[in-house]
């Protein structure tokens, strides 16, 4: 008798969750904090140094200067700008959607003392001597022109000093304002440049002996207002020196967010599709479970106070790869069950018990690389990884409790009893309960041996990883200004440059660049490097330049060589770091035969990608490491499964003598878990593919190793990692069988 109950309850359940996602999900979003590269900003690294070799820079002094920092930008009025302080002497600056950036980064780039000079240069009064926030744009009211009004501190001090001015016969009655004044600097040099060092030179009529005076001059009211900010914002604490910058247009940003999102919401639609197909009403129950995961992604990374960003977008839809795949394993195991004769009930039971083990191995590995990322990336891929990070946890709760949960109202209701098409399966398939006869997995109708053919696989690897490695010796890799340093300059316009236009452009500027070449899905973005790094006002003309000519918008990249070299060996470790932590989780989980053999299948999905980046010379960026450790999360996911079915069917065995028997299972085992890799490959696929296709230029470098990597791990996990191992292991049976036993498994959640 089918239980209505349970049925009404998932009913309720359905609804509750469609009205209350309907209701919030768009404020959840609209809440998001957006990254740099989907709002447009400045970000910039800065080098604390000491004004002189008696300041010791340490914890309170960093807290000093982004103090200050903060002052300077909140003249702004900058939405949220965030200040991070990197030990032992950095600060990051991130300003997102600002409208003038010009503004920020002059307000910024003032790091040194704010002095009042002669024209000589001696030093009279500094930023100490005003008072905070007393500078103010004004009018004058007999000329109504605009002006700056300035309180100080000490009436009878200015006086001093206008009064020693005025009477040196040998001095024009002229106060300059400076700001990082440095030995050497000349006034009547910099007076005869557009944009001189200093920021005011105002003339003095008469002796003051007051504490608030006007700066007077050919001010705009918008320059009035600028140098009033400036003077209230005062002096920094220390020197900065600038190692790393980024800007991107708020245009550029805007496009990257709508073209990104429309694709993953695209590939998301496919996956949903694709589960319904496949795996029919429990598939229906994974598009419930896949909405209810994207909602909560989105709804926590909020409370977070997390910054979303272009890599972000592809953690979450990622994510949804992570998420499907636990359902996958579930599934495929729930159909083997029902094929075998056992009640929906019994299925359902047994596939919940059976695959448990693997999905949390499985993603345990993915968080591993995850944390390492995190740890040892920067602020974009920090972004990445917090989202994967939290995209993982809530895949699991998602798509194994909740999933679980759903499903087993319909399964205790009784309703699905004998309802096999319900599961994507032919009654004709099902075996009587009483056949105990062997059962032969099969791929496609036909029972294939993986196993016996494990040294084609491995020559096959082999060669692609000794090309690889010759294609990388020979071209090397196409490195980013991530890692070689120097400045690279992103020309986006409404009209075709062609490469001779931009060279007569940089030619009028005197620039010399090192490479030119064109990047997007229709080649729309020109990609100019340099070798060394250019500063900021070599910079602020490139953008005038393309700005006023060709109503172009320039994104840039700054990165110091002392950056460069860190980024590197960042990248490094943090491969290592990951390696040998995936090592010691399998050989504690499984053995250490495993672990080599795992690693041995990741090294070949690296080598590929490497291979891939190197001959067709793509530019290869910190994001890259990060797409990396993505798909080593995902592939030794993707072995992990393989070689937890592998255990269980030796355990089944309880004894293995032989070498032929052990690649029965094995071969066996890696029929059982195909679908699974195929499958859940094939749902990433769809999304990273329209992403690479329609997703925003930024990050069709990120997409390409991702598409890559999957394929090749989709290979290693099942032709090299299972096959490798069973080789390997089967020389040491002769000497000792492989005995298993028994032990209590995780038992997962019941209705």
């Amino acid at each position: 008798m089918i239980k209505k109950n349970r049925l009404i309850s998932f009913a309720i359940i359905l609804v509750t969750l469609a009205v209350v996602i309907g209701l919030t999900v768009f404020d959840a979003a609209g809440n998001l904090k957006l990254g740099l590269d989907l709002q447009g900003g400045v970000e910039i690294l800065y080098e604390v140094e000491p004004i002189d070799e008696e300041q010791e820079i340490n914890l309170t002094v960093l807290e000093a200067t982004v103090q200050s920092l903060r002052q300077r930008v909140d003249v702004l009025g900058v939405n949220e700008p965030n200040f991070t302080i990197e030990e032992p002497n950095r600060i990051r600056v991130q300003l997102a959607g600002i409208n003038n950036e010009e503004e920020a980064r002059e307000l910024l780039a003032t790091s040194a003392r704010l002095s009042f000079r002669d024209t000589e240069g001696t030093e009279y009064l500094d930023g100490s001597d005003l008072v905070e926030g007393g500078a103010r744009q004004d009018y004058d009211p007999t000329s109504n022109q605009a002006i700056v009004s300035l309180q100080l501190k000490s009436g009878q001090q200015f006086g001093d000093v206008t009064r020693t001015i005025l009477e040196d016969p040998d001095l024009p009655n002229i106060l300059v304002i400076w700001l990082d004044y440095e030995e050497g600097d000349d006034f009547y040099l910099e007076a005869e440049k557009s944009n001189p060092k200093f920021i005011s030179a105002p003339m003095i009529r008469q002796v003051l002996n007051e504490t608030n005076v006007q700066i007077d001059g050919n001010f705009t009211v918008q320059s009035a207002q600028q140098l009033a900010d400036i003077l209230n914002a005062g002096s920094l604490p220390v020197n900065l020196i600038e190692e790393y910058s980024t800007s991107v247009s708020a245009q550029f940003g805007l496009d990257a967010l709508s073209e990104t999102v429309i694709a993953g919401a695209i590939g998301i639609l496919l996956v949903f599709i694709f589960m319904i197909i496949v795996y029919r009403f429990p598939g229906f129950i994974s598009v419930i479970t896949l909405s209810l995961y994207v909602y909560l992604v989105i709804l926590v990374f909020g409370w977070m106070n997390g910054v979303l960003t272009l890599p972000g977008i592809a953690a979450l839809i990622l994510g949804v790869g992570m998420a499907v795949d636990a359902n996958i394993i579930t599934y495929e195991r729930m159909k083997e069950e029902l094929i075998l004769g056992k009640s929906v009930t019994s299925a359902f039971e047994a596939a919940n018990k059976n695959s448990l083990t693997s999905i949390i191995d499985a993603n345990l590995t993915t968080l591993i690389a995850a944390g390492v990322l995190f740890v040892f990336g920067t602020s974009s891929v920090k972004g990445f990884a917090t989202l994967l990070i939290v995209s993982i946890v809530l895949s699991l709760f998602t798509s194994v409790f909740v999933s679980r949960f759903l499903l087993g109202l319909w399964v205790k209701s009784r309703f699905l009893n004998d309802r096999y098409s319900w599961f994507g399966l032919k009654a004709s398939l099902i075996r009587a309960i009483s056949d105990s006869s062997p059962v032969t997995p099969k791929i496609f109708g036909k029972h294939v041996n993986f196993v016996n053919h494990w040294k084609k696989y491995s020559s096959v690897s082999l060669g692609l990883a000794i090309v690889g490695l010759l294609s990388f010796l020979i071209f090397g890799l196409n490195l980013s200004v991530d890692f070689t340093s120097g400045t690279r300059i992103d020309i986006t316009s409404t009209e075709s440059l062609s490469e001779e236009t931009i060279q007569n452009e940089f030619e009028q500027l005197n620039l010399e660049y090192h490479s030119l070449s064109y990047s997007g899905n229709q080649n729309e973005i020109a990609v100019v490097r340099f070798s060394d790094p250019l500063d900021q006002e070599t910079v602020s003309n490139i953008r005038a330049q393309f700005s006023d000519h060709h109503e172009a918008e320039i994104n840039a990249s700054t990165v110091s060589p002392v950056v460069g070299r860190e980024l590197v060996r960042n990248a490094l470790l943090s491969l290592g770091i990951a390696a040998v932590f995936i090592v010691i989780y399998i050989a504690i989980r499984f053995e250490f035969y495993s672990a080599v053999t795992a690693i041995a299948a990741l090294l070949f999905d690296v080598i590929v990608m490497i291979l891939v980046f190197s001959i067709f010379q793509i530019e290869f960026d910190a994001t890259i490491i990060a797409a990396i450790l993505t798909i080593i999360g995902y592939s030794i996911n993707a072995t992990i499964v393989v070689f937890d079915r592998i255990r269980e069917n030796m355990k089944a065995q309880k004894r293995v003598r032989s070498y032929e028997q052990l690649k029965a299972i094995v071969n066996d085992s890696l029929l059982q878990t195909f679908y699974r890799s195929m499958n859940t490959s094939l749902t990433i696929i769809f999304t990273v593919v329209l992403i690479l296709f329609f997703g925003a230029s930024a990050i069709t470098n990120f997409s390409i190793a991702l598409l890559v990597g999957l394929v090749a791990g989709m290979f290693s996990s099942m032709f090299i990692a299972g096959p490798l191992w069973a080789a390997w292991r089967g020389k040491t049976i002769k000497e000792k069988p492989i005995v298993y036993e028994e032990k209590k498994r995780i038992q997962g959640p019941q209705v």
